[in-house]
């Protein structure tokens, strides 16, 4: 008899082999494989495992030259760094869910390839009381609590006609990117 080898193990090995043969928890391929596995466990999650969670930037003494810091824009309260960005291949536009919902608005706006709107990032500790117990709802500003964007382990939809699973959806017109200055060009310059 013919023996195949299971479909869940070929994609780690696939996922191993993408990530050059080690295991790097960095990586947003490792990141967003552990997370889909989470959300496939999760009926409602009451208690998360610490390693899902991205450091909070305000607990975290300085961001690296390299990397991009996202802001509330109404207190600037620092939420996340790039480095937490999940990204995702481009959807079909409004075109890829047309048969959930066709409205006007699709058929004339629709030219098939929009922008993503939204930042989908893996989740930050300040986010943890919100997520617990609760299998989606709002993402809001830990200091001002203005709403950010939204959260669900089934997924969301993005602008680019993307399903994303699980999402976490910040809105990229409610945050400010602050790009670090290299050490020593501005050293009176206050932060």
């Amino acid at each position: 008899p013919r023996r195949r080898v299971n479909p869940g193990f070929r994609e780690q090995l696939q996922l191993y082999e993408a990530m050059g043969c080690t295991v790097d928890s960095s990586s947003v391929l490792y990141k967003r494989y552990r997370l889909e596995m989470l959300s496939e466990r999760l009926s409602e999650p009451q208690d998360l495992p610490r390693e899902v969670f991205a450091a909070d930037p305000t607990s975290v003494c300085q961001t690296p030259n390299t990397e991009i810091l996202y802001r509330c824009r109404k207190c600037r309260r620092a939420l996340f760094r790039s480095s937490s960005i999940l990204s995702h291949t481009e959807g079909s536009g409004p075109t890829a869910f047309a048969h959930k919902r066709i409205t006007d608005s699709v058929r004339i706006c629709g030219s098939g390839h929009e922008k993503c709107t939204s930042y989908f990032i893996e989740p930050v500790q300040w986010m943890e009381p919100a997520l617990l117990g609760v299998m989606e709802g709002q993402l809001l500003c830990p200091k001002c609590t203005s709403k950010l964007g939204s959260f669900s382990w089934r997924g969301e939809q993005c602008s680019c006609g993307r399903w994303v699973t699980p999402a976490f959806q910040i809105h990229k017109s409610r945050v400010d990117e602050v790009r670090t200055l290299p050490l020593g060009n501005f050293k009176n310059a206050k932060t």
